[in-house]
């Protein structure tokens, strides 16, 4: 019986061994202190590898052999909502019974309070098997959980501080229906003149006399969009000032709002009209819809002009699924390359036995065991934030001894959360698109045709680069903070950067010297980057007055202007980035587990060349473009002007 955990070693290792599972148990059960939870975190760990035996076997089963009718029925649109082919249907009829829409839900409210570790972990088996199927399963449970988290944010949660148990949230009705399969939520944020930039958002939140709230506007690309209950982005604040904060993203607020609503006959009257599903390349199992909000009753979430705090929320969790479910993507890759390859014949032996075809396979495998090695990391320090940030919001007494360890342990985990989350995002989704062209070029003629299926792959990726952020938000997010990192604590970065060069020159074991060497370039673009903007910054400062010229340095950065040179080379600076701290994770491991230096070998030989040229170009590229681009400017002010 094929299952899509047990036949993954490098999957299972990270359950087994590299997870730090101890911490996430403890605070997951409230210190062990629910009388119907798990008593210690051999016992949970168990029950989850269960729980992805199960699931692995589920979608190797019942999904992964249905792809290709999946990809061809579609969705249907009729009478203005979604319609799913009674294979998909049945699908989704199957995960309900399995009651995993509630997985992580704590358990009293019905659900089996498992990690969000281990909801991700499912995320990459079953996007494995079809990622449109994992995409609409993710805004089942996942807004589940984000109608928690920010009830729990605006403080319309109650605790028991003796158990730490939920006694009241907000939600709750709402939570139910998804839990039990019955509805399911979304996030609305894309207009048709807004996608990345988020100020220029133009559908709006009103209140009327009594209080109650309204939304107005059209949202499109919706993923999902066919469901019940909707996360909606809205402006509440008007200024006609450009410059007045309220103009742009402090004037957006967060909304929840319902869809629609059934009578006991099931009959079904809209709120919010959904006029189309989108006709894509790929994900053909999901529904991505335009929808029209026309005063369309709604609930304010948290404050008013919090809305951007609140997207963020769901967007770095948004951000992390990205990323398993591209991981998944390319595990799928990488086995109908290798299965192809192994049945192959060419010139008197299976093509995987020859030299080229030998190296794809294995810098496919090795691409996906890194950015494994990624998403771990960052999941892992994402939920520990989370969760402790729950806690310390219940918890009264915060001069007790316990708090203060975790707030500082809260810094440290929302640091390592926010540094990986967009390298995570970036290089799994970019990666998903490399690894699925290249099982098709494995294939040869055959990738080309439908019946094989590696062409669907390619299709379904294209998207991952796309959506929940494109990759060039997330290399200029990347970019931004190391940068803004340096400028804020120059000594701790020169520090760290000749620690790195004594390291590569000193240490006595030759895989460190390699890793303090790769660990130098990208220090050496740091700087870089850094000496060409602070010289960028300079020139800006000439025609200001001198005693002015420290405050405007030292503090008044602003990264869309002062940052053009570094944005130019944003990706190239993130592709590095994210091989330095992959090669560090794998380090450890081997540090820890010896059988994992192999891993760590394979890793680190393909990652010195590439980041060496990745410098180069930075050093050695882009500034006749960027004089192209401020002459354009120029001629364009002297024009208007």
């Amino acid at each position: 019986m094929a299952n899509f955990f047990t036949d993954n070693e490098d999957l299972q290792f990270y359950v087994n061994k590299g997870i730090d599972w101890e911490p996430l148990v403890a605070i997951t059960e409230y210190d062990y202190q629910a009388p119907d939870g798990f008593k210690d975190a051999k016992e949970a760990v168990e029950s989850y590898r269960d729980i992805l035996d199960m699931v692995g076997t589920f979608v190797a089963e019942e999904i992964a052999p249905h792809a290709e009718e999946i990809d061809t029925k579609g969705v249907d649109y009729v009478d203005g909502e979604a319609i799913f082919p009674p294979r998909l249907q049945g699908i989704f009829d199957s995960i309900k019974e399995l009651e995993l829409h509630g997985m992580c839900l704590p358990r009293e409210l019905g659900g089996m309070n498992c990690p969000l570790m281990l909801y991700l972990l499912n995320t990459e088996v079953m996007a494995r098997a079809d990622v449109s199927v994992m995409a609409h399963y993710g805004f089942h449970g996942g807004m589940a959980m984000a109608m928690l988290a920010f009830s729990i944010r605006e403080g319309t949660t109650t605790f028991n501080l003796d158990t730490k148990q939920i006694e009241s949230t907000r939600f709750a009705e709402y939570i139910e229906e998804i839990r039990t399969g019955e509805a399911w939520g979304c996030m609305d944020i894309t207009e048709p003149h807004a996608g990345s930039d988020m100020a220029a958002l133009r559908a709006y939140g009103e209140q009327d006399e009594e209080g109650n709230w309204f939304v107005t506007g059209q949202k499109i690309f919706i993923t999902s969009g066919h469901g019940k209950y909707h996360f909606v982005i809205a402006r509440t604040e008007q200024s006609e000032d450009p410059n007045d904060p309220f103009a742009g993203l402090k004037g957006l607020s967060m909304f929840l709002v319902p869809a629609y609503e059934d009578d006991a006959e099931g009959n079904r009257t809209r709120i919010v009209e959904m006029d189309r599903i989108e006709e894509k390349m790929g994900h053909h199992g999901s529904v991505t819809a335009s929808l029209n909000f026309d005063k369309a009753p709604a609930h304010l979430v948290g404050k008013r002009g919090e809305g951007f705090l609140y997207m963020l929320t769901l967007m770095n969790n948004a951000r992390l699924g990205v990323g398993f479910e591209s991981i998944g993507l390319c595990e799928a890759a990488y086995r109908m390359a290798c299965d192809y390859a192994a049945e192959r014949n060419s010139m008197g032996k299976s093509i995987d036995r020859h030299e080229m075809i030998a190296d794809y396979l294995e810098e496919m495998k090795t691409d996906i065991q890194g950015l494994r090695a990624l998403a771990m990391y960052g999941a892992w320090h994402e939920e520990m934030a989370q969760k402790i940030q729950i806690f310390l919001r219940e918890e009264l007494d915060s001069i007790r001894p316990e708090s203060k360890k975790l707030r500082s342990q809260l810094k440290h985990h929302k640091a390592e959360a926010r540094r990986t989350t967009p390298l995570l995002k970036y290089l799994a989704a970019e990666k998903a698109v490399e690894l699925s062209r290249r099982c098709i070029q494995i294939h040869g003629g055959a990738g080309y045709i439908k019946e094989y299926g590696a062409e669907k792959l390619l299709r379904d990726a294209m998207v991952m680069p796309i959506y929940e952020g494109t990759s060039q938000i997330q290399a200029l997010m990347a970019m931004k903070d190391k940068l803004m990192e340096s400028i804020r604590s120059p000594q701790e970065f020169v520090s760290q950067m000749a620690q790195a060069r004594w390291r590569s020159i000193s240490s006595r074991n030759s895989l460190e010297r390699r890793l303090a060497k790769l660990q130098s370039v990208a220090y050496s673009a740091q700087q870089h980057l850094i000496t060409r903007t602070a010289a960028d910054k300079f020139r800006g400062l000439q025609d200001k007055p001198l005693t002015s010229w420290p405050k405007a340095f030292f503090q008044n950065w602003n990264p869309k202007r002062d940052f053009s040179y570094a944005m130019l080379h944003a990706e190239r600076f993130t592709r590095i980035l994210s091989d330095v701290l992959i090669c560090e994770l794998l380090w450890e491991q081997a540090q820890k587990h010896p059988e994992r230096t192999d891993v760590f070998v394979r890793y680190i030989e393909r990652a010195e060349p590439r980041c060496r040229f990745l410098y180069d170009e930075i050093l050695n590229t882009g500034q006749r473009l960027l004089e192209r681009l401020e002459a354009e400017r120029h001629n364009e002010s002297s024009a208007a002007g």
